[in-house]
């Protein structure tokens, strides 16, 4: 009986795909490949140019008081003197404070003051007699100024040579008051100032206590101790 001839088929590898060998090659690739981390670069410095320097407003500017007309000077019980103090005064330095407030200074030894005399003043609508001069030394004159409100607060402290001609000088009788645009107010004598207005006209306030100086004649006139009423018109301005 013939017998056919077994053929036996032995089962191949699946075909892999031409994508499957590219990725397995590219994987055995990849094992070999050593990452090498690369040096990171160096830290870039970015100059920033500080911004330009600002100048900041001035807080320092020059203040500029004269004295008017309207003035007027009392002493003790007696009636007041109708005093012209015009185109006396002086100037100083001013500097804004953190408050907003201006502290203001003036040269003592420039600020002038008009004396008291015959072309100068009055008592009861009659011109002071000659021979009778009063002559105003100013010490300081400093103080505080609020620009926003126009109140002025300024401390004034000043000599008062009295004389009636080569014949008679006493000692000068110290004045030390605050001169102010509020209320003034002594043991005797009082007064009320008035604040600056837009174009820096103002009324200052002051009483003074007149101490006896050790002169007999003075102190028993004027009844020392006894109150010393300053009241100046005064006109105030500020610049650059």
């Amino acid at each position: 009986m013939a017998t056919g001839a077994l053929t036996l088929k032995v089962p191949t590898a699946a075909a892999v795909p031409e994508t499957s060998k590219f990725a397995s090659e590219q994987s055995r690739r990849s094992s070999r490949i050593k990452v090498v981390p690369r040096a990171s670069a160096s830290p870039v410095t970015t100059t920033v140019s500080p911004p330009p320097a600002t100048t900041e407003a001035s807080k320092d500017c020059v203040v500029v008081l004269r004295t008017t007309k309207g003035c007027g000077l009392g002493v003790s019980r007696y009636p007041d003197f109708v005093y012209n103090a015009e185109g006396g005064g002086g100037s100083g330095k001013a500097e804004q404070l953190e408050d907003g407030h201006w502290h203001v200074e003036f040269n003592a030894a420039e600020v002038n003051i008009p004396d008291v005399g015959y072309s100068t003043t009055t008592l009861l609508g009659i011109p002071l007699p000659p021979p009778i001069r009063i002559q105003i030394v100013p010490d300081s004159l400093e103080g505080i100024v609020d620009r926003n409100t126009g109140k002025v607060e300024l401390n004034f402290k000043a000599k008062f040579y009295f004389s009636t001609g080569p014949l008679y000088r006493p000692p000068p009788l110290i004045v030390d008051t605050l001169l102010t645009t509020e209320s003034a107010q002594g043991v005797l004598r009082g007064g009320t100032g008035s604040r600056l207005d837009a174009d820096g006209n103002c009324k200052l306030a002051g009483v003074a206590r007149l101490v006896p100086i050790n002169d007999w004649f003075m102190d028993n006139f004027l009844m020392l101790p006894s109150d010393c009423l300053a009241s100046m018109a005064a006109n105030i301005t500020f610049t650059s």
